[in-house]
């Protein structure tokens, strides 16, 4: 009995990572993402499963998180995508990453942190072709790259975008930021920047839009092998990598009108049986799941009901006492022949599988097999 544990299947990483490579136009490579604790799959197990089945390099979004895969023994090129502060980039500098550069008083600053270092630091420019975050405008690009080139402490390595709508039918906006990136692609080959590296693709680009594969895609959510269109990962040929699981720590029974947790939100219709588990929403269980979600017991599906709660949820067994102290239940994976994925939990929530998988709590145990 675990009362809390998340359950990582490396060797669906491995099998997410044989599909995306499978996808990929010719000469174009992967970099698994493994930001937020490897999106709460544990980021040192997933980069290195990740980098066995043949991703190249490692994408990251602080400073402290490529410190932490370097102290993992981990020695491919990482990538920090996020902005960073002087400490920082002195962090990230020092873990030998490579990090984004979006302005000149950022340029400025990562320079001047660089010298102090003694040594260059390989840099990615960053272009804002739509999303309206982190950025500079294409048209800056040609003016950058020049001045980049003038600074002995910058070692220009890429040039990146990144999509807003790579997920969404409407393939509209997509195709303006690619032809806003292609054209930036251009005008930094003209000025001679032939060994350049440009990325553009996140998971649902690198599966929908082969054009957008440039020299390698940034893949996230599917090396997890959760969907990055909230549908069906089998549909995309990727095994979801995560189980969530707990344990029946009691079953009571009811009587008709007896009511369950806080605010009393679910009263018993007869003679029921309710089983306690002893997980809530300080692991990751989110209470838009009260009355609303399920698991699994035994192979058999049972609604949540009640209010989820800090540290426990109610099952409802219906009138038969249907599970016995001890019983794996089953909140994210498989059991028999029933499944819950992150997708279906994300549609309760109203959210992304994202969220779902982010949001498991550091106390929850996470194991790793395959």
């Amino acid at each position: 009995m675990q009362r809390a544990l998340a359950t990582v299947d490396l060797s669906a990483v491995r099998s997410n990572i044989a599909t995306l490579l499978g996808l990929l136009s010719p000469g174009a490579g992967l970099m698994a993402v493994v930001k937020a604790n490897g999106y709460g799959h544990g980021a040192a197990p997933v980069a290195r499963a990740s980098l066995e089945a043949g991703a190249e390099s490692l994408g990251v979004a602080t400073a402290a998180e490529a410190a932490g895969l370097r102290e993992a023994g981990l020695e491919c090129p990482i990538l920090v995508m996020g902005p960073l502060t002087r400490a920082e980039t002195v962090k990230a500098a020092g873990a030998g990453a490579e990090i984004l550069v979006w302005s000149t008083s950022f340029l400025k600053m990562m320079v001047k942190e660089a010298h102090r270092l003694g040594r260059p630091v390989r840099v990615h420019v960053k272009l804002d072709t739509g999303m309206r975050r982190l950025g500079l405008y294409p048209r800056s690009l040609p003016g950058f790259l020049d001045e980049l080139a003038m600074q002995p402490e910058a070692e220009l390595a890429g040039v990146m975008t990144h999509f807003a709508t790579s997920d969404e039918q409407d393939e509209d906006f997509f195709d303006f930021q690619l032809r806003a990136f292609e054209e930036a692609v251009q005008a930094a080959l003209l000025r001679a920047h032939a060994r350049l590296r440009f990325h553009c693709a996140n998971s649902a680009a690198a599966i929908r839009y082969p054009q957008s594969h440039f020299d390698f895609v940034r893949a996230g959510i599917a090396i997890y092998g959760m969907s990055p269109f909230q549908a069906d990962p089998a549909a995309d040929n990727l095994r979801p990598a995560l189980s969530l699981t707990s344990y029946v720590a009691d079953v009571k029974r009811l009587v008709e009108g007896d009511s369950v947790g806080y605010g009393r939100t679910w009263t018993a219709p007869g003679n029921n049986y309710i089983a306690v588990v002893p997980i809530g929403y300080a692991d990751g269980v989110s209470r838009m799941l009260s009355n609303r979600g399920r698991v699994l017991i035994g192979g058999i599906s049972f609604p949540i009901v009640g209010r989820v709660s800090m540290d426990q949820i109610t099952v409802d067994l219906g009138p038969g006492q249907q599970a016995r102290p001890g019983e794996e239940v089953v909140l994210i994976g498989s059991q028999g022949e029933e499944m819950i994925t992150a997708e279906e939990i994300a549609r309760l929530e109203g959210t992304i599988n994202y969220e779902v998988a982010c949001a498991i709590s550091p106390r929850v145990e996470r194991r790793y097999s395959g």
